[in-house]
């Protein structure tokens, strides 16, 4: 029996949630702010899967393997030439193709192999091509196209990539650039190295500090129009209900509003899911076939949001007392207790605490005391905020009659403010730890390079048999290039198989050769060894006039060389020089009438070039010189540092998942502003029947929205520095705080607010018509 009368309440709550047009706006409200969290929160539980779809699609076009052992030609092979470019910072994934039989393997996404001249590229590179933008690019990549590449040999809708015809390439088979394959999606042999636990700990805390604002925007937006809920269950009480009824139909209302929410997300979600695939983010796209969420964390949403709610209003009724002659909220609110709001941040420092000093040589960190201790920490945030504005608003005295509007109406209702600010303040909070911690670690997955980049910023290595002084003319002639360093480069054994001793020499006329080494004097046709380079162990024993030496030399388990035979002529010492890459060379320096052209044909081409910083497309120019050269070259551009892959892919991550959390904060924040509004529309007119000036209305709303973000901010300032020193304690690195940094994660926060309360001044000077005080 009590069962049948509680289910009956609950519907009674589910028909009160859309029982007139304020009942359906007030519903629609709930659902498009609960919607708006629903949709990220599937969105989230997508990625697992488009990691996954991503991961199978890059294996199923695999091209290479480690193994050393050389297929042999048949019917049924593929010679495959990596030849990938970057085209403005962008990478262009490229790859060269010459079948050896009518049976040569296609790669997936492609109908027909291209012939030479011919290539087939992916859609987002296709329209590249055509558009204006892509004119140095197009002079790069010349063939005709003939197809395009279909999306299971694509990673993403936006990817960059094509394949080419090629005649050839057996030549340039062994040399690292050119493989012979069988089928495409090999198994790559070996393990992947572990994770970092730093690392780990970065990923755990991007992920609890993005999904945080989701939850707390949730969870207020199922107390939309509580102001009007109330009176609602006053009236019920009215009518002989008791204290347990009105909770019931209370929580029937909070669940229609939810699973209505659930509806909306799910179709805001598959609108975003189609969106994504013209979308990309730090140059990471996706199609939409790759974002559905698994069965099982789908299924946890459908179940949370909707619990979630119920709970949420229940606790709210807890402080409010429901009487037949109204609220008695209505009245002056007993004050809010901090006691038991300064446990939870207690509690989450509590649990990050035994993990202080563990770094990453003492092993992992519990993954559940850290995403329960940064939990509680930013809960936190949201426990003290109410307390916080409470307090600040009820000492607030005089001013102008904007400002005495809107602290009243804050002294009236401050619990609403600052659910309005808590998303802002716990997402400003998260984003200043993590700003903190990706600061402080950054030097541990940050390498300096030893590059000179000073006299060079670009290096270009051409493949054998490249003739080096014509590519080096052209480089010369390439605008934006300042000065051109060219040398060839070999190694060579005292023996034609399996030498024992090795040297690498380097080949350059006597000006290049004075840029690795202090020379006594020199003319072509000298050959030099050097000392103080870090590879000259054997360059001594080796440097004997009228030795045999061999270029290229055989090793056992590799392809055969050329074992190309030189007799040492006379050599003289010469100390080495930090070089162009930072550290001296070892082995020989010799001229080029030093060597005959057998030796010559073993040795590989270097190119150094300084350019002219100032052009904005000298790279590529670069680059399009470089392919007409060699179209197996690889230009690479110098930098001054380099970072781990993992590192730079978390920090992608996070970047990512930081747009769409502020895009649902602007959301949501927007879809709170309309319903505080909505609700206030007929004292708005009252107001402005009264006289009251719009332009004083509107300053109150803003000073209504400024106070609370003010006492948001510095709260989440505060949480957040905590927060993060805790973080860097853990991972035992120097404490330091980037404050230019912090302040532009509180002005990001702050920025979000005032244009979200720009975007509702149309609604309000619309609610504060006369129409507004019409009733029924």
């Amino acid at each position: 029996m009590r069962l049948r009368q509680s289910l009956r309440d609950l519907a009674m709550g589910f028909g009160f949630a859309f029982t007139g047009r304020g009942g359906w706006v007030r519903a629609v409200l709930t659902a498009v702010g609960v919607g708006l969290g629903v949709a990220l929160l599937l969105l989230t539980a997508a990625i697992p899967s488009a990691l996954d779809a991503r991961h199978e699609r890059e294996q199923a076009r695999t091209d290479y393997t480690f193994d050393p052992t050389e297929r042999p030609k048949s019917d049924s092979t593929l010679l495959v030439a990596i030849v990938g470019t970057t085209f403005r910072d962008v990478n262009v994934r490229g790859r060269a193709l010459d079948p050896e039989g009518p049976k040569a393997p296609l790669p997936p996404g492609v109908d027909a192999m291209p012939g030479a001249g011919e290539m087939v590229v992916s859609p987002r590179l296709k329209e590249l091509l055509e558009s204006p933008d892509g004119k140095l690019l197009r002079e790069r990549l010349p063939e005709r196209i003939v197809g395009t590449i279909g999306e299971p040999g694509l990673v993403g809708s936006a990817e960059l990539a094509f394949y080419r015809g090629a005649e050839g390439l057996s030549a340039h088979l062994g040399q690292g650039a050119v493989h012979r394959i069988e089928r495409f999606g090999e198994p790559i042999r070996g393990n992947s190295d572990p994770w970092d636990p730093v690392l780990l700990l970065l990923v755990l805390v991007v992920f609890v500090v993005l999904l945080m604002p989701v939850g707390v925007f949730v969870a207020a937006a199922v107390r939309f129009g509580g102001e009007g809920r109330d009176r609602r269950l006053a009236a019920l009480r009215l009518v002989g209900s008791d204290s347990g009824m009105t909770r019931r139909v209370a929580a029937g209302e909070a669940l229609a509003g939810s699973l209505l929410g659930l509806v909306f997300g799910t179709c805001f979600f598959l609108v975003g899911r189609q969106l994504a695939g013209q979308a990309e983010v730090f140059d990471v796209s996706v199609f939409p076939s790759y974002l559905n969420p698994s069965p099982a964390l789908a299924a946890l949403v459908a179940v949370l949001v909707p619990a979630a709610a119920v709970l949420v209003t229940l606790l709210a009724l807890r402080g409010v007392v429901i009487e037949p002659l109204g609220v008695v909220r209505t009245a002056k609110p007993s004050r809010r207790r901090l006691w038991w709001r300064l446990l939870l941040p207690l509690a989450g420092l509590g649990m990050l605490a035994p993990m202080i000093g563990q770094g990453s040589d003492q092993g992992n960190f519990n993954q559940y005391l850290v995403v329960g201790g940064v939990m509680l920490l930013l809960i936190g945030v949201t426990a003290l905020l109410p307390w916080i504005v409470e307090t600040v608003v009820a000492r607030l005295g005089a001013g102008s009659v904007s400002w005495q509007l809107a602290v009243r109406r804050l002294q009236l209702s401050s619990g609403a403010a600052a659910r309005t600010v808590n998303g802002i303040a716990v997402a400003v909070a998260g984003a200043i730890a993590l700003q903190m911690l990706f600061a402080g670690v950054e030097s541990d997955f940050t390498r300096q390079t030893d590059y000179d980049l000073s006299r060079a910023q670009m290096q270009v290595r051409l493949s054998e048999g490249v003739p080096l002084a014509a590519a080096a003319e052209e480089f010369r002639r390439t605008d934006g290039v300042r000065k051109v360093y060219a040398f060839s480069e070999g190694y060579l054994g005292e023996r034609r198989e399996d030498p024992e001793h090795g040297a690498q020499v380097t080949v350059g006329d006597c000006a290049e050769l004075r840029v690795l080494a202090k020379l006594p004097s020199c003319r072509d046709g000298d050959v030099f060894a050097l000392a103080g380079g870090e590879r000259d162990t054997d360059t001594a024993g080796l440097a004997k006039p009228g030795r045999t030496l061999y270029f290229d030399p055989t090793y056992e388990g590799s392809p055969k060389g050329a074992e190309a035979a030189w007799k040492v002529p006379a050599v003289r010492d010469a100390t080495a020089l930090p070089g162009l890459t930072g550290e001296p060379r070892g082995g020989f320096l010799v001229t080029p009438k030093a060597l005959p052209q057998a030796a010559l044909r073993t040795t590989s081409s270097e190119v150094y070039l300084k350019i002219d910083d100032t052009r904005p497309e000298v790279r590529d120019l670069v680059r399009n010189t470089s392919a007409a050269v060699d179209p197996l070259s690889d230009p690479m551009v110098w930098a001054s540092t380099e970072r781990a892959g993992r590192y730079d892919s978390i920090r992608t991550g996070l970047f990512v998942g930081a747009a769409c959390v502020l895009a649902l904060i602007g959301a949501s924040l927007l879809v709170s502003q309309l319903e505080q509004l909505r609700e206030r529309r007929k004292l708005l007119s009252a107001l402005v029947a009264f006289g009251t000036r719009r332009r004083t209305l509107s300053l109150s709303v803003l000073w209504q929205t400024a106070i609370p973000i003010v006492l948001g901010l510095t709260l989440a300032s505060v949480v957040g520095l905590t927060l993060g020193t805790v973080l860097l304690k853990m991972t035992t690195t120097a404490l330091s705080v980037d404050w230019s940094s912090v302040l532009a994660m509180i002005g990001i926060g702050a920025g979000v607010v005032l244009v979200v309360t720009l975007l509702s001044l149309p609604p309000l000077l619309r609610m504060m018509r006369p129409e507004g005080l019409r009733t029924e």
